[in-house]
């Protein structure tokens, strides 16, 4: 591996390792999940400004594609605020647990946006998923509320996902990414004004909170995004995905370890867990190998 391709890979565990970091930081953030993504995206965007007027790219885009960056905005920002619901009313492990199931949704939905036929073998190991989330949500019961949460918050995740990956072929990352912030800030600002929620209180916070939202906002979103997409244009997608699949367990290791109590869960879960992380892996393992006969 030539030296530039090593401090890629390098670099995409450290972004992986951040995203897994993300849901950490929602567990020790004490406000609700709506404020939450209302002040990261909002933060975020302002951090992604700056980095395209640095950048010198340019904030014009079509009417268009304007249009279609608002929905997905809207989409992410539900995608995040069942993200940290989930996070709150079970905890990191089964909500990063039920995210492993992404895989499976986009080769169901990937077909529907590409034109490509459903593949037997992504159908065969997302039964197996299934299979191990099934053990997980026999034996961890009282957990089941966030699993919801967490569900929704997965199938959103790959639509918006799988969205981007056509508007993505047209404009620069980061300008898309500005947009689509700007559009969940403003649909949660809609509903905080119905709700009145916007009052004194709702921008008070301890400094723990502030410090953590900067980090939040900063390293795991604006800078773990932008510094993807450069990564992305020296490896190969079998390596992005590979790598990628492994923030479930970066996630549930940091929780474990972190936050102790509430994360240590049953031997059953870690089963189940194991069960889904090693079938996610092995789907990318036999996607790349067909890959390179059909070449």
């Amino acid at each position: 591996m030539r030296n530039d391709n090593l401090k890629s890979y390098l670099n995409l565990h450290l972004i992986v390792f951040i995203w897994g970091f993300t849901a950490i930081l929602g567990a020790l953030i004490t406000i609700d999940a709506e404020n939450l993504v209302w002040f990261r995206m909002l933060l975020a965007g302002v951090f992604l400004a700056a980095f395209i007027v640095y950048k010198k790219q340019s904030f014009v885009i079509s009417a268009t594609s304007f249009a279609k960056l608002i929905f997905v905005g809207l989409l992410i920002a539900l995608h995040w605020i069942f993200f940290f619901k989930a996070i709150h009313v079970s905890n990191v492990s089964i909500t990063l647990s039920i995210f492993s199931l992404g895989a499976f949704f986009a080769s169901l939905l990937e077909p529907l946006f590409y034109g490509r036929k459903i593949l037997f073998y992504e159908v065969f190991f997302g039964l197996i998923i299934i299979a191990g989330l099934a053990l997980i949500m026999q034996v961890e019961v009282k957990y089941l509320h966030g699993m919801y949460y967490a569900l929704a918050s997965i199938i959103l995740g790959v639509l918006f996902t799988l969205m981007n990956g056509k508007l993505i072929s047209d404009h620069e990352p980061s300008v898309i990414t500005f947009y689509e912030f700007g559009a969940g800030v403003f649909f949660i600002s809609i509903y905080f004004l119905i709700q009145g929620k916007f009052t004194a209180d709702f921008f008070t916070m301890s400094l723990n909170n502030w410090v953590l939202l900067l980090v939040l906002a900063s390293v795991c979103t604006a800078y773990a995004f932008t510094a993807s997409v450069k990564v992305m244009q020296k490896l190969s997608p079998y390596t992005v995905m590979l790598t990628t699949n492994l923030e479930p367990v970066y996630g549930i290791m940091l929780a474990y370890f972190i936050l102790g109590g509430k994360e240590k869960m049953s031997t059953e879960f870690y089963i189940g867990a194991l069960i889904i992380v090693i079938t996610v892996i092995l789907n990318g393992v036999f996607k790349h190998y067909k890959n390179k006969k059909e070449v």
